[in-house]
């Protein structure tokens, strides 16, 4: 108790710190008030820590570094650019995945000018902005129309509100997910107007659960793709052509929520089979719905491709007005899709390009970060992540940094310009060059050297 008081006591004033040289440039540099605010949080902090028995002596030089690092963030934007140094790919915390150059330059452009959103050049008159992505999407699904809204969520809200409100949708027990941010699909699918009827169990479900559930009040047969968790084990599910053809056999609708959604084959890569869009539309689904912002590699979004009197439906629907998304999105969305359209997708859309990404290449680049920082090149993986592919890795290289403290080291990279996100394992820092752009190298680099230099 006595050392506890000890060191409370040992602690500086505010009035001490505020008088220090360091202090008085922060309040020209910042405002006196704002300084006072920081040392009184500080000190709070150490004492906290102290009491907690989390931390010894705190000296006036460590105090001020926090005093700095707190007036640093509280003066950034609360949304800014980071470098992922993670290795996790589609990060759902960081932005999920990140847009070309052709996508980024496409929203400058029409960002800044006034554009043909919802007007007809040849007609002369009002157009549709929902007419924007769909050609593009039906020629590289093999749907016969789509429709875009602002996110996969209320795409399957608007399905199920348009084409089954106040009628039974049947799924498999086994696909009740939760998604990002503790959304349960029951959920969504209550607030849409819908009735839920679960058929099968957990982790096996077969085509004869479903017919034995159709009654008259039936409307659609939903599947919902497991994209963020894996069964193993005593497992079974439904194929998708049994449950198409058990779904237009008594008349109802079969519905595909993929959720992340993939154009591309991803087994190429050494990564599990993901089913793709096209997969979904060849096996006879009547719509299918998918994230814009996670394999496809755009802006976030919900699109939905399928049959042209099914989508002409959902379109007039009012919630399509609601859920509709603005000129940025499409202005993106079209540059990635043409990405695609074009066969340079591994090439130009960066979530591509990093799952790509050769081994070789990746080790070349930690061998050199190492030697600009020193650190050890050891093997590691990367992960897809972002609800898609789950519990698929890549191999990777990784720098991996011994430190004393490294969650010190952490947050004195988080409090970088830009910041710096990594991992700590086992007491070592680690960065993955997997999802770290070649621009951000010497930025990298120089937040390494500042904490070694500290």
């Amino acid at each position: 108790m006595n050392d506890k008081r000890d060191r409370l006591r040992r602690l500086p004033s505010v009035d001490r710190l505020l008088s220090r040289k360091r202090a008085q440039e922060l309040v020209q540099q910042y405002s006196r008030e704002l300084v006072v605010d920081s040392i009184r949080d500080c000190l709070e902090s150490s004492r906290e820590r102290i009491l907690e028995m989390r931390g010894g002596d705190y000296d006036e030089a460590e105090l001020l570094d926090d005093v700095e690092m707190r007036l640093q963030l509280a003066s950034c934007p609360s949304l800014r650019p980071v470098i992922n140094a993670t290795g996790v790919i589609i990060h759902t915390n960081l932005g999920r995945t990140l847009l070309s150059d052709a996508a980024q330059q496409s929203i400058t452009t029409l960002g800044g000018a006034y554009n043909t959103l919802e007007f007809d050049l040849k007609a002369g008159k009002r157009g549709s902005r929902q007419r924007h992505a769909s050609q593009l999407l039906s020629a590289l699904t093999g749907a016969d129309d789509a429709l875009v809204v602002n996110n996969n969520a209320a795409a399957l809200i608007l399905i199920l509100s348009a084409l089954a409100m106040s009628q039974e949708v049947i799924i498999s027990r086994g696909q009740l997910v939760e998604i990002g941010g503790g959304f349960r699909i029951p959920d969504i699918m209550g607030a849409s107007g819908a009735r839920l009827i679960e058929v099968g169990t957990t982790n096996r479900t077969r085509i004869a659960d479903y017919r034995a559930a159709v009654t008259d009040e039936t409307a659609i047969i939903l599947r919902v793709h497991a994209s963020n968790f894996k069964q193993l084990g005593f497992v079974e599910q439904a194929s998708t052509d049994e449950l198409t053809s058990c779904a237009h056999e008594y008349g109802l609708l079969a519905v595909d929520d993929l959720g992340s959604g993939t154009l591309i084959d991803t087994a190429q890569f050494g990564l599990s089979y993901e089913p793709t869009v096209q997969d979904s539309i060849r096996a006879g689904f009547d719509l299918v719905c998918f994230s814009g912002d996670k394999l496809l590699g755009g802006p976030q979004a919900g699109i939905i491709i399928g049959k042209a009197a099914l989508i002409a439906r959902l379109k007039r629907h009012p919630l399509a007005r609601a859920l509709r998304v603005d000129k940025l999105t499409y202005a993106a969305l079209n540059a990635t899709l043409e990405h695609y359209r074009r066969d340079e997708a591994l090439d130009c859309v960066p979530v591509w390009r990093m799952i790509s990404r050769s081994l070789e290449d990746i080790e070349r680049e930690a061998s050199l970060w190492a030697g600009h920082v020193g650190g050890t090149v050891i093997a590691g993986e990367s992960a897809v992540g972002g609800g898609s592919l789950p519990g698929a890795t890549l191999p990777t290289a990784l720098l991996a940094i011994e430190s004393s403290a490294p969650d010190r080291m952490m947050a004195h990279l988080r409090a970088c310009d830009p910041p710096v996100i990594a991992r700590v394992s086992a007491g070592r820092v680690l960065l993955d060059p997997r999802t770290v752009l070649p621009q951000q190298r010497e930025d990298l680099l120089q937040a390494l050297k500042s904490f070694v230099a500290d």
